[in-house]
């Protein structure tokens, strides 16, 4: 990785909002829908901050309907050495949204 490539990388995990939904995409993959209830922020900030995971690679997004789902790409993080184990446990947010219904069905 490059070292200009490496300090976008760094600059996109240097945010809490992102760091929470890369400990939320450990356990599952998310549409957009799906985290603006755990956020209290909008959907379009939402979908800004997994534009700039996806821009440095570090989230994926793949089409299922209607629905864009996405996942972690974990070989990014692996590349910068990330230990995931690191970042909190999102579980107990998960079985809440589920509990809620905000949880689309696959």
């Amino acid at each position: 990785m490059e070292l200009t490539e490496l300090a976008q990388v760094l600059k996109a995990l240097g945010d809490a909002t992102r760091l929470k939904i890369i400990s939320l995409l450990r356990v599952r993959d998310f549409c957009v829908c799906e985290l603006v209830p755990l956020f209290d922020i909008s959907q379009p900030a939402i979908s800004k901050h997994l534009s700039r995971l996806k821009t440095v690679g570090i989230v994926s997004e793949q089409r299922k309907g209607q629905w864009v789902f996405y996942s972690l790409n974990n070989s990014v993080l692996k590349q910068l050495c990330v230990d995931l184990d690191e970042l909190p446990d999102m579980s107990a947010e998960l079985t809440r949204l589920g509990s809620e219904g905000k949880l689309v069905c696959e």
